[in-house]
Order: C-alpha cells, then structure tokens, then sequence
C-alpha cells in the first residue's frame, strides 16, 4: 500500500510541475464540451428569407409578419422580381424565398384558395427538409384564421405551394457528397504534408538541407509541390467517382471547379507544413493534424451543421475553417452551376487563409533555419 502512495504522490507531482498535461486534462475537455456542445445541433435558426409581395395588403403583410416572428426566418430582402430570388439564392445569400401573389387578401376573404410559393435551396436536403417543415406550419396556421373567417371554403384558403431548387428529389447524396469530397481532401492533404518535415528531423536529414544553399520560402514550395499535384489528381478522381457512383451533377465550369481545389488544396498543405514544423516527431505531428482538420471539417464547415444557427462565438471561430468557404464554393458549382462573380468571395477567403498559412510555415521554418 506504502508504495502505492509513494508512485502516486510521484506522480502527483510529475503532473503539476507539467503544467502543459495539466491543462491539457482539465481544459481540453471542457473545450470541446463548450464548442462542440454548441455546434451539434439540429434546431435551425435565423433562416434567410426574402420575400416577394404582390399583393401589398394587410392579408399578405400579417402572413410575412408570421413568418419573421416565428423565430425561425430573418427577412433580409424584400424583392420585386424572381430573377432577384434567383442571384440571391444563387449566392446563398437567402435558403428560402416566399412569393405572395397578386390578390390575397381579396382572394382569403372571398373564399377562394390562394397558393402562396415557397421556394427552398436545396443543397442542403437535411436543411431544406427542416425549413419546408417550417414554412408549411406557419401557412397552415395563418390560414386558419382566414379559415375561421370563412367557413365555407372548401379548403385552406391559403396554400403553400413548395418549389424546391437545385434537389428538387431532397436526395441525400447530393447534400452528403459534396462534404465528404472535402472531409476527404483536407485530411488527406494535411496528413500527407505534416509528416514531411517531421520525417526530416527523426531521420537527421534536415541538418544537410540547413546547410544546402535553400531558402526556407523555396523549401516550403518544393515540399509543397508534388503533394499538391498527387491531392489535385486524387481530388479529380474523387469527383468524377462521385458523379459516376453517387449522381452528382456537374453544372458549372470545370475550370471554376479545378480554381476552387487548388486554391483549397494549397491552404490544407500549408496547414500541414505549419504543423510539421511545429511538431518533433510523426506520431505528435499526426494527432495535430487530425484534430486540426478532421474535427473543424466535420462540424464546424457547414458540413453537417447549419452555421447559422450556431452560438455567433462559433460563428466567428467557422471563418478560420477552409472547408466552410469551399463547400460554398463546391456546392454552388457542381448543383447550381453559379459562375465567378456568385463565388468570388469564397474563393478571395481561400486564397487569403492559403498565403496566411504558408507564410506561417516559412517563418516558422526561419526559426528552425537559424
């Protein structure tokens, strides 16, 4: 018993004296407990909708009324056009648009079924079910006050007419595939390039590449280089599985589509070299480069969860994440077909998060230089 104690207050003391492993027991944990407590959620909230309002009445502004103060949608464009819904759904600047026709309010009152539509973005079938869900209930239940005001309808007064874009079967796969090409290329191209360095040091080599006549910035694209033309060809070969197995349309450009790999691929390989220069050894430097790709991808990208209906804390911490601004990007070319000008800016997010983490990785690698 006496020994027992003795290698545990031992070991007591080993613990607190590393400060790091203490930290890392008790603070970790709660971390992820906090964030991802947050972020694993199914409840959706502050949906985008824009509204296209024909009628002008009191009839078709108690039904939009409705829809804001359901909590569930923020009106964030009031439009007068369908080409309007049809930018800004493209830009996935709105998820959902409802289109109030000409009439309502005269049409309710003299008994007469009126369809209002409700057009969704269907990118996201697990989403667009929710929201279609959403949308329907609140029709129902404005309709039957109409309803109770007219009791000889022969139906709702109002109806809800969904339209639902881009998936308009709500298939899975289409919502699915698209994430996992990019859950695939971020773990494979941060896995491949964070060993690289690593491998350097346990082997001894990387004092001979100090002592050669090579810039830290050229060594960084050298090491660079092959993985990023390995991944591409991987990342092709995945698409071109994924439309043959899965069904995934391909409807914009493959040039826009080859522009978006790249631009992700050079950000995930710079994350890579950044962490293999951080690390001392190939199994540490592998557990970082799991927990620096495999979770942020998996649940704080949009992947799976909504980020709008994150806590605004996640929110911001999401604009760190590169997958969140390619699976916009990816989505928006192979569903919609959407060209430069609807993506521009995921792609601008891309290439700046790209030179930040290679710029990292070059500094980083000075320090290891001198």
């Amino acid at each position: 018993m006496r020994k027992l104690l003795s290698v545990g207050r031992k070991e007591v003391r080993q613990i607190v004296r590393d400060r790091r492993t203490l930290a890392t027991l008790l603070l970790v944990p709660a971390f992820f407990l906090l964030i991802y407590g947050y972020a694993l959620s199914w409840d959706l909230r502050h949906v985008r909708l824009a509204v296209l309002d024909r009628d002008r009445s009191a009839s078709s502004r108690s039904l939009i009324s409705a829809f804001t103060n359901s909590g569930y949608f923020d009106l964030v464009a009031d439009v007068t056009s369908e080409s309007e819904i049809t930018s800004l759904m493209d830009t996935g600047s709105i998820r959902i648009a409802l289109v109030i026709p000409p009439g309502l309010g005269r049409d309710v009152l003299a008994g007469r079924v009126v369809p209002v539509q409700v057009i969704l973005n269907g990118d996201n079938a697990n989403t667009a079910t929710t929201v279609m869900g959403y949308a329907l209930t609140i029709v129902q239940t404005e309709s039957s006050q109409y309803q109770t005001q007219t009791a000889m309808a022969a139906g709702p007064p109002v109806m809800a007419v969904p339209r639902i874009w881009y998936n308009p079967e709500l298939r899975s796969a289409l919502f699915l595939v698209p994430g996992l090409i990019a859950y695939i290329m971020m773990i494979t191209a941060v896995i491949s390039t964070s060993l690289s360095i690593v491998r350097e040091k346990e082997r001894g080599t990387i004092e001979q590449i100090r002592m050669a006549p090579l810039s830290p910035s050229a060594f960084v694209v050298g090491k660079t280089l092959p993985y990023f033309v390995i991944s591409f060809v991987s990342a092709i070969v995945i698409v071109l599985v994924a439309m043959a197995l899965f069904g995934l349309p391909m409807r914009g450009s493959w040039l826009l589509l080859a522009v978006t790999m790249s631009l992700f691929l050079v950000g995930a390989l710079g994350l890579g070299l950044f962490i293999s220069s951080l690390a001392d050894t190939q199994q540490v430097a592998f557990q970082i480069a799991l927990l620096a790709s495999f979770l942020p991808t998996l649940l704080l990208s949009g992947f799976i969860f909504p980020i709008s209906s994150m806590p605004v804390f996640l929110q911001l911490l999401t604009r760190i994440v590169p997958a969140r601004y390619f699976l916009v990007a990816l989505r928006g070319i192979v569903l919609k077909g959407v060209g430069w000008s609807a993506i521009w800016d995921q792609l601008a997010a891309l290439a700046v998060f790209s030179a930040i983490v290679l710029l990292m990785a070059s500094v980083r690698l000075r320090k290891v230089w001198s």
